[in-house]
């Protein structure tokens, strides 16, 4: 058997740019002499700038994830983790989303990280495929976001 690694796709070596940046424009914020909550608006206003530069079925899935997640986990604060938004919990992602979009890829993705207090027996979800956004889907993203901080 002969594989050949070829390395990191486009979109791969794309959004470990991003996660560079996004470091660094921590980096920066906290350096500066500033409050909390101005960081944290900061951080929420790139979260929508991403979402509002995303393709139309993304842009809207993403817009409706984020209100989701807001309002059913407020204790969340929306961050961009490898360029697209996600959602932490003293600094430690929880959960987010990827867009079809952006990784070339056939659905949408809502994910959750092992911080995500979504324990069911031996084996649970972690990740979710999202090609459109409906009340029941949102229904369940607000559950699955409440249970995931409790």
């Amino acid at each position: 058997m002969s594989s050949t690694y070829e390395g990191f796709t486009a979109e791969e070596r794309a959004a470990l740019k991003d996660h560079a940046q996004e470091l660094k424009t921590a980096a920066r914020r906290s350096s500066r002499a500033g409050k909390a909550a101005g960081k944290a608006a900061e951080a929420e206003r790139d979260v929508l700038a991403k979402i509002a530069e995303m393709q139309n079925s993304d842009r809207i899935m993403a817009e409706r994830v984020h209100a989701v997640i807001t309002a059913s986990a407020p204790v969340l604060a929306p961050k961009l983790w490898y360029g697209m938004p996600a959602y932490a919990l003293d600094g430690k992602i929880v959960c987010f989303f990827h867009s079809a979009e952006k990784f070339k890829t056939r659905y949408a993705t809502l994910g959750f990280s092992d911080q995500a207090k979504l324990d069911e027996g031996t084996m649970w979800a972690a990740g979710f495929a999202l090609t459109e956004v409906t009340a029941e889907v949102e229904a369940r993203i607000g559950a699955l976001v409440k249970q995931s901080v409790s």
